[in-house]
């Protein structure tokens, strides 16, 4: 996570990862506004470039080629990304509603999120077709297209609504890839017809006749179907029927018809156009709401009409980012006039081009070249990012910023240390006030009561578990990372076997505006508070100060039956090991710090450790678990090491079993590690058989420190299997065996590490 010194006064808000707004990240990355948060609200964290989509279904693009990975993106440019789907805007209060997370606020938003499916109220389109967009869903559908072609010999009808150019290629190039595969199988590819629909009376009817007549010479030598006017009435199972009658029977159909925009813009009171695209000015701000700004698909300029095409909202990306800079900055946007004539660039699945501009058209494979070339060289500046020197404060032009914001900054600027630092008690106030903490009889003096400290009562027969956890932030999402603390410190808890009562709250939040500071506790706190309630763990108190970093920890009370403690001593000869979560925190972070992760491996990784160890402690603990520890900073080694002194035995761990988050393999190659393996290597005098298997491949894993990791739990061989099919039935699909315990020989070297452990 990118941390800044500077105040936060403003926050600019771009909801969706389209092509306008990655622009104006790489150009806010270049020239950073001091005083500004961007904050970047997207679906998806790979953004799909439409123009190579084509040759990604052809077979001449891998995923990476086709995707521009937003988190790297976001972190060049000191942003925030919240991995969430806006529904609703509240225009009012500047705030921006989300599925999944708590409402976003801003000062400044701009909208980038494409176009959705235009099913036209065709009966049964939205329930039988497969639409383009949103992209990422469409390849998800493709690659099932593909498993089925070549699992199920026999003839396969493919239907494609749309004859505008994104149906046309999509067309040839689903085409192109399914015959070279059955090729490859040397199968005949007689089994597949293809049918292109369209209601115009010709194909790409927003081209030029030239383009047309090339193109439809193309589809007819490839044998397609060509249906023109007309126009689909009704879709079910297996067929389409168009007005008149006439019957088309098609195993896929996919929807490739005029883009339509999503019901909540409508909805939030922008002013929209009778297709639902937000109405904009000559300055891409929205014609009702000058705080508001879309670009791309979603934007219906009112001077200047333009298809929906990806070049356009390129094209919109420089003067979206100057206008942006400009309004934060207290300054008028300038106009922007899209160009009329643009060069079309058509492929027709292998690697042949077609190129059109004033009515005329040429093709050749050196305009697939040309046009390869073009598309690489842009994705290019997104995924091959530069080097940042490091973080220097950047002054604000005071001749460039308008007073109110100069005079923000001054308010902020100097903040005192000691009880200063504290936030202020009607800020706290506000953000805490929405908090419900879970109802316990135990709690006399809580969360919203006036007093000095909380009051907590010990059940008669139950003993008190303790423990604490507190680290900085290194997400950038305040809601995620609330409930990785809360997670991370409710472990410990959860380890020993004890039920979580109480929990008292650390918190450190970035200087800013006295709304800003707001908005990023409630956000914060909203996460831990959802992770809190629902272990059962009533917040009762804490301390909030201000510093230059997002910091949270906890101080949780646990109650358990003194009998029934799990410890890390217990486990026995013949005792199997579980690990119900995957390693590779450490070293996924460390890569993102140095923008080197893919966006799907952090995510992964997120969704890792937002996963409760709760569910899975009950479950260890009912099968009869003889030890448990939950697995954090000293990794797997060091808090097996950890079990081994305890329980005077030694263990058996089998790399090749250990369950490993996507892409923490790929960042070890890489050489990236946590900056805290080093001490955690130290424990390597430990393993028995060092220099038999330290090459292997999954070895530097094992000193890898987690945040929010499994639980590591010892039970008998018998019930080890149960366990495990339990533990997956629960929702923790990564739990694996992962070793097992023998007899003590010798206590300084307590573990052997296998490869391909027979248990």
């Amino acid at each position: 996570m990118k941390s800044s010194q500077s105040a936060i006064v403003k926050d600019l808000v771009l909801v969706g990862g389209g092509h306008s707004h990655v622009i104006v990240l790489k150009k806010f990355a270049m020239n950073p506004l001091p005083g500004v948060r961007l904050t970047v609200i997207a679906r998806d964290v790979d953004t799909p470039y439409s123009g190579m989509l084509p040759g990604f279904v052809a077979g001449h693009y891998e995923f990476d080629d086709v995707h521009i990975d937003l988190r790297p993106l976001c972190q060049f440019a000191g942003a925030r990304l919240y991995h969430d789907e806006a529904t609703l805007l509240n225009l009012q209060d500047k705030q921006v509603i989300c599925k999944g997370r708590p409402a976003v606020s801003y000062d400044v938003l701009s909208v980038n999120i494409g176009s959705t499916p235009g099913f036209m109220g065709i009966a049964g389109a939205e329930n039988f077709t497969t639409p383009v967009k949103p992209i990422n869903t469409f390849i998800n559908r493709w690659h099932q297209l593909v498993e089925r072609v070549l699992a199920h010999p026999g003839c396969h009808r493919i239907g494609v609504v749309g004859a505008g150019a994104g149906g046309v290629e999509l067309l040839l190039a689903m085409q192109f890839r399914l015959k070279s595969l059955l090729a490859e199988q040397g199968r005949t590819t007689d089994s597949l017809e293809f049918h292109l629909i369209c209601r115009s009376q010709t194909i790409l009817p927003d081209f030029g006749v030239g383009l047309q007549r090339r193109v439809g010479r193309v589809l007819s030598a490839r044998g397609v179907h060509v249906h023109t006017n007309a126009e689909a009435e009704n879709v079910a199972q297996g067929a389409l029927t168009m007005r008149g009658g006439k019957t088309i029977e098609l195993d896929e159909i996919l929807w490739v018809t005029a883009a339509g925009a999503p019901s909540w813009l409508r909805q939030s009171g922008l002013a929209v156009d009778a297709a639902g695209f937000i109405e904009v000015q000559d300055t891409l701000q929205s014609m009702s709401h000058p705080d508001v700004f879309a670009a791309g698909d979603i934007a219906a300029v009112v001077n200047h009409p333009r298809p929906k095409a990806g070049v356009f909202a390129v094209r919109q990306g420089p003067p979206l980012a100057d206008n942006l800079r400009r309004v934060l900055i207290g300054q008028s946007p300038r106009a922007f006039t899209p160009q009329k004539n643009v060069l079309a660039l058509i492929s027709t699945g292998d690697k042949y081009g077609i190129a059109s501009r004033w009515g005329r058209a040429i093709g050749g494979k050196w305009v697939w070249t040309w046009k390869d070339r073009i598309d690489r060289n842009f994705m290019r500046k997104f995924n091959e990012l530069p080097e940042m020197a490091p973080e220097q404060a950047v002054a604000l032009n005071p001749g460039l910023a308008d007073q109110a914001t100069l005079n923000d900054i001054s308010a902020v600027a100097m903040r005192c240390g000691g009880c200063g630092a504290k936030v202020g008690a009607n800020v706290l106030t506000r953000a805490l006030a929405d908090l419900e903490p879970v109802a316990n009889a135990d709690v006399l003096v809580g969360l919203h009561a006036p007093d000095d400290a909380a009051v907590v009562q010990i059940p008669p027969g139950k003993v008190m578990v303790h423990t604490v956890d507190y680290f900085r932030s290194f997400i950038d999402d305040p809601y995620i990372f609330g409930q990785v603390a809360a997670n991370h410190a409710l472990s410990d808890i959860f380890a020993m076997g004890a039920v979580a009562q109480s929990a008292l709250a650390i918190a450190t939040v970035p200087y800013g505006l006295e709304a800003k500071v707001e908005a990023t506790l409630r956000e914060m706190m909203s996460g831990a508070m959802e992770v809190l309630n629902d272990a059962g763990a009533t917040l009762v108190g804490g301390h909030t100060s201000e510093g230059p970093e997002l910091a949270l920890g906890f101080s949780v009370n646990g109650l358990a039956d003194p009998d029934a403690i799990l410890q890390k001593g217990g486990m026995a000869q013949g005792d199997i090991l579980i690990l119900t979560k995957a390693l590779g925190t450490g070293t996924l972070f460390a890569a993102d710090m140095q923008h080197c992760a893919k966006g799907r491996w952090i995510d992964g990784a997120v969704k890792s450790m937002v996963q409760s160890n709760r569910l899975a402690a009950d479950c260890v603990f009912n099968f009869g678990a003889s030890a448990c520890t939950d697995i954090t900073g000293f990794g797997l080694l060091g808090h097996t090491v950890e079990m081994t002194k305890a329980s005077g035995v030694d263990v058996e761990i089998d790399l090749d079993a250990l369950p490993i988050l996507d892409g923490a393999q790929d960042t070890v190659r890489l050489g990236i590690l946590s900056s805290l393996q080093p001490a955690n290597i130290r424990l390597r005098r430990g393993i028995r058989n060092l220099e038999e298997m330290k090459n292997h491949e999954r070895y530097p894993l094992i000193f890898d420190p987690q945040t929010s990791g499994g639980l590591l739990a010892s039970l008998p061989a018998e019930k080890a299997q149960s366990c495990l099919q339990a533990l997956h039935e629960l929702g923790y699909s990564k739990a694996a065996i992962v070793g097992r315990v023998t007899a003590e020989s010798n206590h300084l070297e307590p573990v052997t590490l296998v490869s391909q452990l027979n248990l």
